[in-house]
């Protein structure tokens, strides 16, 4: 391997394993293939061929243990990245686990997490039970997970794989990825953040996560896993990175690239995580968060400022969130009956208190088992709440919902009703 200044060796590991949880109450048979086979066509042809492929050979284990001899789950996590009250009680009357794992070589596609996943989902669905992602310690949602999988043209969304939690340190905030290890790749991280850019950087950092894995299985290629893949010191970030990794690939940005700089930060502790840390690119005066500052204007403009908003007290809004909310009950039943269009998302819009008021975020509906409570994954950074950010488990009562939107690549097809009102009045200041 030929080292140089313009390529970064970055170690790989042998082999990959990924791990789910499917807790149960008394004795039960999960019957693995029976319950891919009952899935039919919600799963696309290739994955389910790698799923009884994997059944079948030594590579995948699906076991029912005493939860007893399985580590811990601790519920204080699991809380954190969106268990419910009603998941943790499941989670300790459960007697029993099936284990579902599967082993395989770094590259592309990832077999054992496909494979793991689909089986996992499809044993929770055949019992009525939950599934536990333990590399993510999340609950997932059996019938919203195996929308994760890949379709018939091995596509997916990488936010559906990778997270990105961030919190504050002594000079700004600290982003880190969460999900780039289940392909083998280090997790990336950047520090000195400016505040202000959480909903942008969130985004470019799942950006720059799609462009190097990329590059990461691009190396993974040969028949023997080699030891190093070189990674480009000086890695760019386009708006259409983001859009992909958001699956909007239709998206066709034409902003960017930005460059950013790979730099190797290995633990010291051989318990802690090495890192990727993303860095301006070397000779760049000034301060890093001012650098970061400019990807995020190079790649979005005016939109990397925040973007927080208020209600307005006005006739047109009451209107609109009554609107929405009337047709809650409506769109919760498409959601759960699977009639929603392929390829689009549904999303939620909620209030968050402040001092000035209720702080609106948007957050896509991972799961709705009871009209009250909905599940998932943030849309947005909030001013509000730090633990509200872009990719991570939120649990929203229904009773906090003035909106809610249906997605596709071309934006909203149908809701949005606030949003429409928040529009037209900036129209209106113009």
């Amino acid at each position: 391997m030929l080292i140089t200044d313009d390529f970064l060796p970055v170690p790989v590991p042998e082999s990959l394993t990924a791990t789910y949880l499917v807790p149960t109450t008394g004795s039960v048979d999960p019957a693995p293939a029976e319950a891919v086979a009952a899935l039919g066509g919600r799963l696309s042809g290739p994955v389910h061929d790698l799923a009884r492929q994997m059944l079948d050979s030594p590579l995948m284990t699906v076991d029912t243990r005493p939860i007893a001899e399985f580590p811990h789950l601790p519920p204080d996590l699991l809380t954190a990245f969106g268990a419910t009250d009603t998941q943790l009680a499941r989670l300790d009357a459960a007697t029993e686990l099936v284990v579902v794992q599967a082993s395989y070589r770094p590259g592309w596609p990832p077999a054992h997490e496909w494979a793991a996943r689909t089986v996992a989902c499809a044993v929770a669905e055949s019992l009525g039970a939950d599934v536990v992602d333990v590399f993510a310690l999340q609950f997932l949602d059996p019938a919203t997970a195996l929308r994760s999988l890949p379709d018939a043209e091995g596509r997916v969304r990488l936010i559906d794989w990778v997270l990105v939690p961030y919190s504050s340190d002594d000079g700004g905030l600290w982003f880190t990825t969460k999900g780039l290890r289940r392909f083998g790749l280090l997790e990336l991280q950047a520090q000195g953040v400016p505040s202000h850019l959480t909903r942008a950087w969130g985004a470019v950092m799942t950006g720059v996560a799609r462009r190097l894995l990329r590059a990461w299985t691009d190396g993974l290629t040969d028949s023997e896993v080699p030891a190093f893949v070189q990674l480009p010191v000086v890695t760019s970030v386009t708006g259409h990175d983001i859009a992909v990794a958001y699956g909007n690939p239709q998206q066709h940005d034409t902003t960017g690239p930005a460059a950013l700089r790979l730099e190797l930060d290995p633990a010291t502790d051989p318990d802690a995580d090495s890192f990727l840390t993303l860095l301006p690119p070397s000779g760049h005066p000034g301060p890093t968060g001012r650098y970061f500052a400019a990807v995020c204007a190079t790649l979005f403009g005016a939109a990397a400022q925040s973007d927080v908003r208020y209600a307005r007290p006005d006739d047109a809004m009451a209107r609109a969130i009554a609107t929405a909310r009337d047709g809650l009950p409506g769109i919760r039943d498409r959601f759960l009956a699977g009639t929603l269009p392929d390829g689009v998302q549904l999303l939620v819009k909620y209030g968050l208190p402040t001092d000035e008021g209720p702080e609106f975020v948007w957050a896509g509906v991972t799961s709705w088992a009871t009209p009250e409570r909905i599940v998932g994954a943030s849309a947005s950074d909030a001013t509000a709440d730090p633990a509200v950010r872009v990719g991570q488990p939120v649990v929203v009562d229904a009773v906090d919902v003035v909106d809610w939107a249906l997605l596709d690549g071309s934006g909203v097809i149908e809701g949005g009703w606030t949003q429409a009102v928040l529009d037209a009045g900036d129209r209106s200041q113009r």
